[in-house]
């Protein structure tokens, strides 16, 4: 055997966080039935920094708190695969072996054909889902469970950590084999991959659990792409795709806004040339690159109905003693409009988006989202045809036959609905009998797959359960 599994359970390690981080509060589903396996010390990202931050506080009950994801770290409850074969990327570079995190849901059947692939986006991680290993809420906790959008009653679902990332999968973070025996992490000497080369990282767990075709690939986002990029690389064993606020090629508009983000990250002295681990985490720059990212993530009617042009508590009237209520109201904007701006958060959206900012920090490393990000921007399926060289996305999906849904968000940003259309309409195109596009108008804007459990879910539900014979 060229790989082995191991199932991470260890406990939260004390002492690692700088802060107190609050989380939205998601209602967890039940946890599943509890695995024996060996325990295993894990190692997470956020005890290699060594930044003192100041105690982030979330009001989750607040008017304009609204639906969140639940994104929490991970550093336990997880199987991890040791895939000791050599690994080489799109780009020529080569690892010696990877280690490969994942979480599974549901039981496999004997015949080993209800397995769902889930794919995750650049924030997530394989917890999907809490379990009886790890209680914490998944970022689709409402999707996967009993009765819902993934039954566990009926499939065997898989969630594999993304490659380059920082939840138990190797990435920039971890230590590189090729030092001597020292304990270095790659940091900028990680080499550059492409989505493709995470979806086969992903196969690899697929392999290992002896899993020759899957019922389905979903995925959202990131994770929208990569499950177009499983149809297209292995369509003989992908029964059924379902990609949601994906897209076949990045735009120039998401990569522009990416490139925004590397660049304020890059330009925090505390980086380091990505140089940081054990040393001071760059959080100026990681958290106002996760504030650019959670403009793209959402969407201006959502904020206009959510925030409005709402101050913060500082620049607020507390004299409310009037003779009467239209008195009030003068009185209260005329004090409001003779209070001085200051440069910090005025308005309750800039509060938000400085807490989303803090929050994240620690949470991931930079480093990954330097990576993953790049990764997202190179991401196309076009492939070159003819003696002139033309790209064609028609052409690269010429295999995808599968029945295939492609769910898009009209308020959506990062990934615009012309993106689902194009993908769709180039399926069909291509030869897809079997295509079924949906278009919602959700205010949530692309965080939309994480939220309205009842349209994504209902789609995804349909599509996965449905006889298309």
């Amino acid at each position: 055997m060229n790989s082995q599994s191991t199932f991470l359970h260890t406990p939260p390690l004390s002492g690692c966080w700088a802060a107190e981080i609050h989380f939205t509060n998601c209602t967890a589903l039940a946890g599943l039935s509890g695995r024996r396996a060996r325990p295993l010390k894990s190692s997470p990202i956020h005890c290699c920094f060594s930044h003192d931050i100041s105690v982030i506080s979330v009001n989750d009950t607040s008017p304009s708190a609204g639906p969140e994801p639940c994104y929490s770290p991970v550093h336990s409850g997880y199987y991890l695969q040791e895939c000791k074969r050599s690994f080489q990327t799109s780009y020529g570079g080569m690892l010696d072996s990877v280690s490969i995190a994942y979480e599974t849901w549901g039981d496999l059947n004997a015949s080993k054909s209800n397995a769902v692939l889930l794919t995750c986006g650049l924030s997530a991680s394989s917890h999907a889902r809490s379990s009886s290993m790890n209680p914490q809420s998944g970022w689709w906790e409402s999707f996967i469970g009993p009765g819902l959008a993934l039954d566990t009653n009926k499939f065997f679902i898989i969630c594999v950590a993304n490659f380059g990332g920082c939840s138990g999968t190797t990435g920039p973070s971890s230590f590189n084999s090729r030092r001597d025996g020292k304990l270095i992490r790659y940091g900028l000497e990680f080499p550059m991959f492409s989505v493709q080369d995470m979806v086969r990282v992903m196969f690899r767990v697929v392999d290992h659990l002896g899993i020759e075709t899957l019922h389905a690939v979903v995925g959202s986002s990131l994770g929208g792409m990569q499950s177009v990029a499983a149809a297209a690389m292995y369509p003989e064993r992908v029964k059924r795709l379902v990609s949601i606020s994906g897209a076949a090629t990045s735009s120039p508009l998401s990569i522009a806004l990416r490139y925004a983000q590397r660049q304020v990250l890059m330009a925090d002295p505390l980086f380091n040339n990505g140089d940081y681990y054990e040393k001071a985490y760059p959080f100026t720059g990681m958290k106002l690159a996760r504030e650019i990212a959670t403009i793209t993530y959402r969407s201006g009617p959502e904020w206009t109905q959510r925030f409005g042009r709402q101050r913060v508590h500082h620049q607020v009237p507390t004299d409310n003693v009037t003779k009467n209520a239209e008195s009030q109201a003068n009185l209260a904007t005329k004090r409001l409009y003779d209070r001085p701006p200051t440069l910090g958060p005025d308005f309750t959206v800039e509060a938000y988006l400085e807490h989303q900012g803090k929050k994240w920090c620690h949470l991931y490393d930079p480093n990954s989202m330097l990576f993953i990000s790049k990764a997202m921007d190179h991401f196309s399926l076009e492939e070159p045809v003819g003696p002139t060289g033309e790209l064609s996305l028609e052409y690269s999906l010429r295999r995808v036959r599968m029945p295939a849904l492609v769910i898009g968000v009209k308020s959506d940003i990062l990934f615009p609905i012309w993106q689902q259309k194009q993908l769709a309409h180039s399926l069909q195109r291509a030869g897809n009998k079997s295509v079924a596009f949906y278009t919602l108008d959700s205010i949530y804007g692309h965080d939309t797959f994480l939220i309205d459990v009842a349209n994504v879910g209902g789609a995804v539900k349909g599509h996965l359960e449905q006889n298309h014979s």
